[in-house]
């Protein structure tokens, strides 16, 4: 197949073009700043705002991945749901149309499970789970699924949604990314007395599971939830990570009321949700329709990035 990669440069864009190349594809990578370090990957420089250069770019394509986006922020001043709206909504809504246009076969969009939620009470999120988006991020990513499914009802190009949770890796951005931080440095943490579940996915898992979306003829006009397949805590998963640094790691029983109230003062209110919040998915559709079969040991997972994380930064140790 040939395969355009969006946001091909980025944490999750870089691993699949890895994986896609390996299967054989071809694969044209696009993101702002062009260059990127898979070998074989067919880098372009392209703005969604210039309509010629993705046209360019679609020419003889079979199959769209849209990983490209405006990511939610850290904090609860953030940004406003109109920018995110203009990235993830409405660029997205313009690469499908010109996808359309080029012949492109599917289109996968690449969303969020913060369309479900930010919390799973009582029981797992599925993909038919009434979606219930709590953040601006999230709220235009499924503005962008709606405008995708109206869009795409009575054309020919197929599309699939995948929503994954947290995304773990050695080069994680994000909240992860701080969690690395926090155990390189001995920082003690106040998730001892947080006795919480969350559903997260490596980065394989997910590139495995796009890979399919992007070929499985079975996954023409689906929803997939992405994870692992098994659940940890925040204080287990700083556990996994400590010990894969070989550290010893610190933890404080602080109260969760106390800790909520912390990092609310600290313009982190939404971090507390994302770190000592419950948050299960069910992946089960995916293991049915694609054959999906992901790596569910996690916290051995979690110490192999552990241990990539401590390689690649020495000098701080």
């Amino acid at each position: 197949m040939r395969i355009l990669v969006t946001g091909a440069t980025g944490f999750i864009g870089t691993r699949l073009c890895e994986l896609l190349i390996s299967q054989g594809h071809a694969v044209i990578g696009v993101s702002r700043s062009g260059g990127g370090g898979v070998a074989g990957v067919d880098y372009r420089v392209a703005d969604f705002a210039n309509a010629a250069a993705i046209r360019e770019s679609l020419a003889a394509v079979d199959c769209v991945v849209h990983l490209a986006g405006r990511a939610h922020v850290l904090s609860d001043r953030g940004d406003s749901l109109d920018l995110f709206r203009s990235v993830n909504r409405d660029a997205s809504l313009q690469l499908a149309r010109l996808a359309m246009e080029a012949g492109v076969g599917r289109f996968v969009f690449i969303s969020s499970i913060g369309v479900n939620g930010n919390e799973s009470v009582g029981q797992r999120f599925t993909e038919d789970s009434t979606p219930s988006p709590a953040a601006a991020y999230a709220r235009s990513k499924l503005e962008a699924e709606e405008g995708l499914c109206e869009l795409l009802q009575t054309a020919d190009m197929q599309l699939v949604i995948i929503r994954p949770p947290l995304v773990y890796g050695a080069d994680a951005p994000g909240n992860f990314g701080t969690l690395l931080k926090v155990v390189n440095k001995r920082i003690p943490s106040p998730f001892a007395a947080v006795r919480n579940a969350r559903s997260i996915v490596s980065l394989d898992n997910l590139a495995q599971l796009i890979s399919l979306a992007a070929q499985h003829p079975d996954a023409a006009g689906q929803l997939f939830l992405a994870s692992d397949g098994s659940d940890v805590s925040t204080h287990q998963m700083l556990g996994a990570l400590a010990q894969g640094m070989q550290k010893r790691q610190w933890s404080i029983p602080v109260p969760q009321g106390l800790l909520a109230l912390l990092l609310k003062l600290a313009g982190k209110g939404d971090m507390y949700t994302q770190l000592c919040g419950s948050l299960v998915v069910d992946c089960s559709r995916a293991r049915k329709v694609l054959g999906y079969e992901p790596d569910t040991d996690t916290l051995r997972a979690l110490m192999q990035v552990g241990r990539e994380y401590r390689s690649r930064h020495k000098s701080s140790t």
